[in-house]
Parts: C-alpha cells; sequence; structure tokens
C-alpha cells in the first residue's frame, strides 16, 4: 500500500512539473498570445514596406503615390518578376492608417497575389481582404480651387454690373 502511494506521488510531481515547463515556454516564446506580433521586430522581415499619407495615398519609396499609382507600381514589378510576397503598411509622420488605405491596400493584395499586413497600434495585423471590404483603386483628386476671375472684388459683394463685367473679359 505504502508503495503504491509513492509512485502515484512521483507521477503526480512529474505531471505537474512537466505542466509548468509546458507553460512556461508556451510565455516565453510567445505561444500563448493570439498571434500578434510587435510590429518593430518584425519591421525588416517584409519584401516591400509602404507608408499611409493623406487622402487615401500612399508613400512608396520616398514617392507620393495615389491608390492607382500604387496599383501600377505593383503591376509593373509583377511584370518584371520582382513582385513582393509580403507588404508591409506603416503610419506615416503626416497621416495614420485609415479605413480606406486598408482597403485600397486589400484590393491589391487581390489583385497581385500578395499579402498585405499593417501596423496596428504596434501590433502586426494582416489584412483579411474579406473582411476589409477592399475597393476599387481611384485617383486621388486635389481640392477644386476657385479661379480669381469668378470671385468679386468687393466686400459687399457682386452685383449684376459687376458680373457681366467679369463675363466679359
Amino acid at each position: 500500500m505504502t508503495r503504491f502511494s509513492t509512485l502515484l506521488t512521483r507521477a503526480v510531481a512529474a505531471l505537474v512539473l512537466g505542466s509548468v515547463f509546458l507553460l512556461g515556454g508556451c510565455h516565453m516564446f510567445g505561444g500563448g498570445t493570439k498571434g500578434t506580433v510587435n510590429t518593430a521586430q518584425m519591421k525588416g522581415k517584409f519584401d516591400t514596406t509602404i507608408e499611409a499619407y493623406k487622402e487615401g495615398q500612399f508613400v512608396i519609396d520616398g514617392a507620393v503615390l495615389s491608390a492607382i499609382d500604387a496599383g501600377s507600381h505593383f503591376a509593373y514589378l509583377k511584370d518584371t518578376g520582382k513582385l513582393p510576397k509580403t507588404v508591409l503598411l506603416l503610419p506615416s509622420d503626416d497621416s495614420k492608417i485609415r479605413k480606406v488605405h486598408l482597403q485600397y491596400l486589400a484590393r491589391m493584395s487581390i489583385d497581385y497575389g500578395f499579402t498585405a499586413y499593417y501596423d496596428n497600434g504596434g501590433q502586426l495585423t494582416e489584412i483579411n481582404a474579406i473582411n476589409t471590404k477592399a475597393r476599387a483603386l481611384q485617383d486621388h483628386h486635389a481640392p477644386v480651387k476657385i479661379d480669381d476671375g469668378q470671385q468679386c472684388k468687393t466686400a459687399a459683394g457682386c452685383d449684376s454690373v459687376d458680373q457681366a463685367a467679369q463675363q466679359q473679359h
């Protein structure tokens, strides 16, 4: 009877010790997390890194490109056989990553077959094209400025005589 309890005690102790090592290994090597990785650690492991810019534009290799131009850039890389397999989207100094950036990059990842990731508050997140609702690429249109000939020169406003004079010029 004494022998059985000693054997049982040793088996339980070995089981507890094995569990401690297993859980310690998961915690130490990140196996217990949800699959998120710190972006700063992984930045150099991507084939291409681009930055989000204002109004849905991207900064690629130092140049500000609209979504259509960025798509053309990846089409060129595909034609030359230099298409990246992984692309990382980072916020720039001028703009944070917005939903429109994710939608455009999701469309490009579908069209050109690369895997896209983005910096989500310091955590690396893959862009899922289905959940992101990829949108068609669009060109950037700068805000329209009114020509000086269409504005009145006086603070009181234009009367019909001023408007007629402006139309003749």
